[in-house]
């Protein structure tokens, strides 16, 4: 008998990391041992999280893909539902449906450069793509990650970034939009701290996630760097509910971002209505 794909499987929390003031990542684990071995997942497809009698909502899959019985969500609290997730522990009982969604080409990425933008939690979807390409150093190029969110305090997977900035051939600038007393390290927008970086655009991808505003301020920044809309990648959140496009509520132009995306090129968005 086919399992419901609407039904969330039942998960225990295993780890709370409290991030930020209103971000925390939780590690989790499948409870049914067989969906448990069977399960995998690449980098940029989602899952539907469900904090029991509280509702259900949507978040990538945040952590390293060669390790799928080990699930991550990062969540930040901004309604009701995350809010009630955020009251939760380890050995709290989670649900889960995923994953969704396409991902990122990373098998056709591979002998290339890869640069990455990424801005607050939007850290969250390039993050598989780093553990990726850590993971198979020698089939990827040069790794730069360009990382920035709004003070110290918002920056997020400070264990993982200290692995990052000492990976061969890798390349990690932080930065935030403005320091406080202790801040020792470099201000400045994702934006402007990219171009300064100015990363090569010769056999190389570029991939951008965080705030609508840093996106959209990113992309001409690649483009004037010498990356072709082909090669440039972002992600998208369009309300995503089921997760199986049959809802209708992410439907944009031609796409359904939970089927055809959240994964697009910066190509792919320009067939998009110009309203978008």
């Amino acid at each position: 008998m086919l399992r419901d794909p609407l039904l969330p499987l039942p998960a225990r929390i295993s780890e709370r990391v409290d991030e930020t003031a209103d971000t925390v990542t939780f590690h989790f684990e499948l409870l049914d041992e067989t969906e448990r071995k069977a399960f995998r997942y690449l980098p940029g497809q989602f899952a539907e999280i469900s904090a029991f009698g509280e509702g259900e909502s949507t978040f990538v899959i945040a952590g390293d893909p060669a390790k799928p019985e080990r699930l991550t969500v990062t969540t930040k609290r901004v309604g009701a539902h995350t809010e009630a997730l955020h009251h939760l522990y380890a050995g709290a009982i989670i649900g889960f449906r995923g994953p969704y969604g396409k991902a990122f080409p990373v098998a056709e990425w591979k002998g290339k450069n890869i640069v990455i933008a990424g801005g607050g939690i939007g850290l969250a979807p390039l993050k598989p793509i780093i553990c990726h390409v850590l993971n198979q150093r020698a089939d990827y190029g040069k790794l730069t990650i360009v990382y920035g969110a709004r003070s110290p305090g918002d920056l997020m997977y400070a264990a993982d970034r200290e692995i990052w900035a000492k990976a061969p051939n890798t390349e990690l600038v932080v930065t935030v939009d403005k320091g406080d007393a202790n801040w020792k390290g470099r201000e400045g927008f994702v934006p402007s701290v990219l171009r300064a970086t100015a990363p090569k655009a010769e056999n190389a991808v570029a991939i951008t996630c965080g705030p609508p505003i840093m996106i959209k301020l990113t992309l001409p920044v690649f483009k004037d760097l010498g990356f072709v809309a082909e090669r440039i990648f972002t992600t998208l959140e369009m309300k995503m509910k089921c997760g199986l496009g049959q809802c209708g509520r992410c439907n944009i132009g031609p796409f359904y971002v939970c089927k055809d995306g959240p994964v697009f090129s910066v190509a792919q968005l320009q067939q998009l209505p110009q309203e978008f």
